[in-house]
C-alpha cells in the first residue's frame, strides 16, 4: 500500500530539516558575559592581567566583563545564589559548600585538573574530588607553616631542635615566637606527640585524643611540654600578624610562620634569611618531630551561577600554570600544579624549600569549627602559664569535650 504525502506537509519538513541544519552548537554562539570573581585584594592585580588575556583568547566567542570582589565567604554559605560566580576558597570550606550545594561539578578537563596536581592519590586531588566527582581548581597549596630564623644566629645543626633555638634566643636577648592562642599551630605539639584531631566518618563532629591518658606520650605530657616553652625567656607568645614586626624591631630572630612572610621577612634579614622544616621538641625527655597543618586554596565556581560555561573556563585559566607562577612571584604562594612547583624559580625560594622538606609532616586540615574557639581558649591559657594553676587534665578534658561537640546543622 503506497502512502502519499501532501505538498504542506513535505514543505513543513523541508521547514524543520533546514531550521536544524542552521540552527548553531550552543558552544558555537557568540555570548554576552559578566562574571564576579572574589579573591584576596593582593592578588588583584593578577587576577586582571590573566582576565584581560583571557578576554583577548576568546574575543571571538565572549564578550566577557567582569567585577572583583574582596572574600565572599559568608555569602556562599548564607546568600550562594548572591554571591560570587567564580571563588578562591580554602580547602576546609570545600565539604560545607559541596553539602549545600554551592560548588558546581567540574566537567572540563578533569583528567587534567588531577593530572597536574600529581594524580588521583594526591591532597592535591583529594581536597577537590567528592564521590569521584571533580569540584574545584587547585591552585595554589602549602598553605602551612614551617620555621623561619636569621642564619647569623644559628648553624644548620642548631635549627634542628626547639630547644637548641630556644637557648640560643636566650644567650642573645632575642626571642623564638610562636602563635599558641591558635589551635592551627598548637595541633603542631600534639599531633607530632601522635595525638589525633580529624573530623568523625560522618564529618559532623571532630574526635580528638589531645586529653589521652593511655598513649605513648599522653595529653598531659605534651601540656606540660608546651609550658616549658612558654616559660622560657628565649619564647614569645605572638599573634602570627605580628611576627613580622618583632622582627624588623630585632627582637625575633625565629619564629612558625607560611610563605605569606616570606617576602618581608627576606626584606628584614637579608643575606641572613633562611628558612627550614619545623624542629623537634622535648616530650617525655624525648625528641619528637614538630607536625603542621598544611592546605590548598581552591578555584571554585558557584553552582548558581548564570553563565556555567564561561565561568568554568574563567576558572581554569585562572589556575593555570601561568598564573600560579604570578602567584608565587607575587604574594609568595606555593604551587599546586606540580611543573610550576617544580621549576627552578620556584625551588630557589627559601620558604617553598622549608614547605618540602615540611610536607613528609603535614596533614590535610579536616576540622569542623568546634575546634577553633576551644583550641585557642586552651592555647592562650598556657600561654599565660596556667596563671590559675589548673589541674593540666582538666584543662585538657575541658578543651576536648568543646572540639567534640557535633557541628549545628540547618
Amino acid at each position: 500500500m503506497k502512502k502519499y504525502f501532501s505538498s504542506a506537509m513535505a514543505l513543513l519538513i523541508f521547514l524543520t530539516m533546514a531550521s536544524g541544519c542552521n540552527k548553531k552548537d550552543d558552544t558555537e554562539e557568540f555570548a554576552t558575559v559578566h562574571l564576579t570573581i572574589s579573591d584576596e585584594v593582593a592578588s588583584k592585580e593578577v587576577l586582571e592581567q590573566q582576565i584581560t588575556k583571557f578576554q583577548e583568547l576568546y574575543a571571538d566567542q565572549v564578550e566577557l566583563t567582569y567585577t572583583i570582589r574582596e572574600h565572599d565567604d559568608d555569602n556562599l554559605l548564607k546568600s550562594p545564589r548572591t554571591s560570587s560566580d567564580i571563588f578562591m576558597i580554602a580547602n576546609d570550606q570545600v565539604d560545607e559548600l559541596y553539602k549545600i550545594g554551592t560548588l558546581l561539578e567540574i566537567t572540563e578537563n578533569t583528567n587534567k585538573i588531577i593530572a597536574d596536581v600529581g594524580g588521583a592519590d594526591t591532597t592535591g586531588a583529594e581536597v577537590v574530588t567528592r564521590n569521584n566527582k571533580i569540584y574545584g581548581y587547585p591552585v595554589s597549596s602549602g598553605n602551612g607553616y614551617f620555621l623561619y630564623y636569621n642564619k647569623a644566629y644559628f648553624s644548620d645543626s642548631d635549627i634542628q631542635e626547639l630547644d637548641k633555638i630556644l637557648e640560643i634566643c636566650a644567650q642573645n636577648d632575642k626571642k623564638f615566637t610562636m602563635d599558641f592562642s591558635s589551635g592551627w599551630y598548637l595541633f603542631s605539639f600534639f599531633k607530632g606527640a601522635g595525638l589525633n584531631l580529624e573530623y568523625n566518618e560522618e564529618k559532623s563532629a571532630n574526635l580528638c585524643n589531645w586529653n589521652a591518658r593511655d598513649t605513648a606520650h599522653t595529653g598531659v605530657s605534651v601540656a606540660e611540654s608546651l609550658l616549658d616553652i612558654t616559660a622560657h625567656e628565649g619564647f614569645l607568645n605572638l599573634p602570627n600578624e605580628e611576627f613580622v614586626n618583632y622582627v624588623q624591631n630585632g627582637e625575633v630572630i625565629a619564629g612558625v610562620s607560611g610563605q605569606w612572610n616570606a617576602e618581608d621577612l627576606a626584606s628584614s634579614w637579608g643575606e641572613d634569611y633562611s628558612a627550614t622544616k619545623l624542629p623537634t621538641y622535648t616530650v617525655d625527655g624525648e625528641q619528637v618531630q614538630m607536625a603542621s597543618f598544611t592546605g590548598y586554596r581552591i578555584v571554585g565556581v558557584n553552582a548558581y551561577t548564570e553563565s556555567p560555561k564561561w565561568a568554568m573556563r574563567l576558572a581554569e585559566y585562572l589556575s593555570n600554570e601561568e598564573t600560579q607562577l604570578l602567584r608565587f612571584e607575587t604574594v609568595g604562594q606555593c604551587p599546586a600544579n606540580l611543573s610550576v612547583a617544580n621549576s627552578d624559580k620556584v625551588k630557589a625560594s627559601p620558604a617553598i624549600s622549608a614547605t618540602a622538606e615540611q610536607a613528609p609532616y603535614s596533614y590535610i586540615q579536616h576540622v569542623a569549627d568546634p575546634f577553633w574557639d576551644a583550641s585557642s581558649e586552651f592555647g592562650t591559657t598556657i600561654a599565660d602559664g596556667n596563671p590559675d594553676d589548673m589541674n593540666l587534665q582538666d584543662l585538657l578534658d575541658k578543651m576536648v569535650g568543646k572540639i567534640i561537640i557535633p557541628v549545628k546543622t540547618n
